[in-house]
């Protein structure tokens, strides 16, 4: 089981870093683990005017809305972690410290080996935690 689990989540991050690449986006880390939390990817958006953004992407799967998407299961404690985690990515990277950064969700739904991808830019604010 716990193998099975670990292919389907690589499988969906593959496909959300893939969408993210296509996008414009470029990969600054994958699976970055620092005490207490993990970043899913670490992407650079340079496709708007202005200084590149660092985004730090969550990638959630859920087979069914049944009880709300992925998205809705990031709840204050992971949020928080993951902004933990991106001050010590940034910290690491002091090349990237003074960039904007922004945290998005993928929100993955359905058959792992072809999921269905939504891409939620922004979903919260490190000064909302």
């Amino acid at each position: 089981m716990a193998v099975d689990r670990r292919a389907r989540g690589h499988a969906i991050e593959v496909a959300a870093r893939d969408l993210l690449r296509r996008e414009g986006l470029t990969e600054l880390a994958t699976n970055a683990n620092y005490r207490g939390g993990e970043l899913d990817l670490v992407m650079r958006d340079a496709t708007r005017p202005g200084t590149p953004s660092v985004v730090f992407v969550e990638v959630r799967y859920r087979q069914s809305q049944a009880f709300g998407g992925g998205a809705a299961s990031i709840d204050a404690g992971k949020r928080r972690r993951l902004v933990h985690a991106a001050q010590r990515f940034l910290q690491d990277h002091p090349a990237l410290a003074d960039a904007p950064c922004r945290f998005d969700v993928i929100d993955a739904q359905g058959d792992p080996a072809s999921p269905r991808l939504e891409w939620i830019r922004d979903a919260f604010r490190a000064d909302e935690v």
